[in-house]
């Protein structure tokens, strides 16, 4: 398509001096017309043969004094330039229209009256078709588009805009391939490398597949105005959620600078914006408070690491309580999405004692346990290590939520700052059944413990009640069995569940064994013979609680040689200190005399007795050696 059309056919000398433009015809010139700072002396008969306005002005004035007259038209649109290439066009010089003049130009004419009653093509019917040429090429569009900014408010009274804007909808929206529209985007360059002649033809002349986002380039450099004009309109004619969301992101990273500093943006998806705009941080804030009302409020179309980065952004700019609870809801609806890295928002301002920003967080994992809350799971039974390893396949989204916290929990704890009922607040919004294992739980709260060595006794207590024992792997259970930073009573609930665990799988054993061989003449428990490991592990266990027994014992004897008041004192004997060990007996696999509360075996006094926790695995492993405490 031409980008310009040649009118006139008179040729005339005009030339300009300083601040004024002259005709030099011949004649000498009887009006004067500024505009701006520049005064036009021209002949009267031109311009009123080709304008209304023009005609109707000088009447006026001619009537009033016959001398030179003088006319003010500050008020038109493009100024002396545009004005300038209208009296030449008056006196039939030959003009040349291009995408970037076309509106001004025609907004001018509109002003001055100069319609077809004052001569066959004019220049509002010359403008007009042009501009229907214009409409039909991509890059002119967007030219044009962006030209009218110069004359906002007559663009829009002529419908320039909203034509622009729906022409470059529907081509957005469309096939470009279909069209053979030229595309400025970079993702229309050819491979200089990739030439490679076959059979005579060179792969360079083989057009190159566009994707859905060729557009994004070419809008990202129209003002803010215009281009929430351009997503309405192809949101409107019914573009998908995600190239709308593209397409978004690419623009708020060309105009947000501090999103550049707050993240990498080599995202597969989406194109390099390339160099970012230099903006104030005040209309930086403005502009993000208007985009993140743009995007589609679909789950998922938008991805959790952009939406946390324009969190961060919000947060440094100081953007309103609204938007940052708008980008608070958007994650929370998928935080299942997030990465742990892209979770860690400093926290802002110098009254905040964290690094991090806790409260964000827990109110992002509200909004998400709002959504997808479930009821609890059922009572809570000795659960085999491999039933727990196993149930981990069904990753449903509170499960990754679970094991997200887990991991977030774990960054946080080091920060001396952090404060315990922050610590719990935010482990316990998860539900129990969210944790298949509790071992990253039990890690960030052993990072806690050792960050925190000032925590009270009822304090460790009270945080060791986030977890449950029963849901820890052998490898946590081992190393929690030997955490000098859990309470006393948490190590024996461990040993408790992982010795229940090892005598419901040696039971299981026994029965499959007792099935296909009932007669056993070994009376082995139907162990298997070669199982070393397993041995080693129940031989293991053993030990452990042995050792554990003797050094309360120890306890025990130092603290009597204290003689101190009984009152003043732990009652040792509510622990089963005093209680010995009763002897194994194959007849009885059940020396434990106790009620059942919580999962665990309890004594009369209401706590688990060492010598309880001993005969169960004296029962359950008769075969094996005891040490005696």
């Amino acid at each position: 398509m031409a980008s310009s059309m040649g009118l006139g056919s008179i040729s005339e000398a005009f030339h300009r001096q300083g601040q004024t433009w002259y005709c030099t015809s011949g004649l000498p010139t009887d009006v004067v017309i500024e505009v701006g700072e520049m005064s036009f002396h021209i002949h009267k008969f031109p311009l009123i043969s080709r304008s209304g306005l023009l005609e109707r002005l000088i009447e006026e004035v001619s009537s009033e004094d016959e001398s030179e007259c003088v006319l003010q038209l500050h008020d038109v649109p493009g100024g002396a330039k545009v004005f300038e290439l209208i009296a030449k066009f008056s006196y039939g010089v030959k003009i040349e229209f291009t995408a970037l003049n076309v509106v001004s130009l025609r907004c001018a004419a509109e002003y001055l009256k100069m319609t077809e009653d004052y001569g066959e093509g004019n220049l509002i019917s010359q403008t007009e078709g042009f501009l229907n040429e214009v409409f039909g090429d991509w890059k002119d569009s967007i030219k044009v588009l962006e030209s009218c900014a110069e004359v906002q408010e007559y663009a829009e009274e002529l419908h320039i805009v909203s034509r622009c804007v729906d022409s470059l909808a529907m081509k957005a929206c469309a096939d470009p391939s279909l069209f053979n529209w030229p595309i400025s985007g970079g993702n229309n360059s050819q491979n200089p490398t990739g030439t490679v002649l076959w059979n005579g033809i060179s792969s360079e002349t083989r057009p190159q597949p566009l994707g859905e986002d060729w557009w994004f380039e070419d809008v990202s450099f129209l003002s803010f105005p215009l281009y929430k004009r351009l997503i309405l309109a192809v949101e409107l004619k019914g573009m998908k959620p995600e190239t709308i969301a593209a397409s978004l992101i690419y623009y708020a990273r060309r105009h947000l600078p501090l999103m550049n500093r707050q993240s990498s943006f080599n995202d597969a998806n989406h194109a390099n914006p390339g160099t970012s705009i230099s903006i104030p941080e005040a209309d930086q804030r403005v502009l993000l408070e208007e985009i993140v009302v743009l995007f589609p409020t679909i789950k998922g179309v938008t991805s959790t690491k952009f939406l946390l980065g324009l969190l961060r952004t919000a947060m440094i700019l100081h953007a309103s309580q609204s938007c940052l609870e708008n980008l608070e809801t958007r994650v929370g609806t998928q935080l299942d999405q997030a990465a742990l890295v892209d979770l860690l928002i400093p926290s802002m301002g110098y009254s905040v004692e964290t690094l991090y920003d806790i409260d964000c967080v827990q109110r992002i994992l509200d909004h998400f346990m709002s959504l997808y809350q479930a009821p609890a799971s059922s009572s809570p039974n000795i659960i085999e290590e491999g039933q727990l390893v196993s149930g981990t396949d069904s990753l449903t989204p509170i499960t990754m939520v679970a094991s997200l916290v887990d991991g977030y929990l774990a960054e946080v704890a080091p920060d001396v700052n952090l404060k315990l009922p922050k610590f719990q607040a935010l482990a316990a919004v998860i539900p129990e059944y969210a944790r298949p294992l509790e071992d990253g739980l039990y890690r960030a709260m052993d990072i806690y413990l050792k960050a925190h060595p000032w925590l009270t006794d009822s304090e460790r207590e009270q945080l060791c009640r986030l977890m449950n024992c029963q849901k820890l792997s052998l490898e946590a259970s081992t190393h929690a069995a030997q955490n000098e930073r859990l309470p006393l009573r948490v190590i024996v609930q461990v040993l408790f569940f992982e010795q229940l665990r090892l005598r419901t799988s040696i039971s299981g054993w026994f029965f499959v064994d007792n099935l296909e061989n009932p007669q056993n003449p070994s009376g082995s428990l139907g162990l298997p013979k070669n199982d070393a490991s397993f041995r080693d592990r129940v031989v293991g266990v053993d030990d452990r609680l042995s050792k554990l027994e003797r050094e309360c014992s120890s306890i025990k004897r130092e603290l009597h040689k204290l003689k101190k008041p009984k009152r003043g004192w732990f009652n040792l004997h509510r622990l089963g200190f005093g209680r010995r060990t009763p002897p194994c007996s194959s007849k009885n696999h059940s020396p434990v005399a106790g009620r059942s509360f919580g999962g665990g075996i309890i004594d009369s006094s209401g706590d688990f007795p060492f010598s309880t926790t001993k005969a169960i695995f004296n029962s359950t492993w008769c075969g094996a050696p005891s040490d005696s405490a």
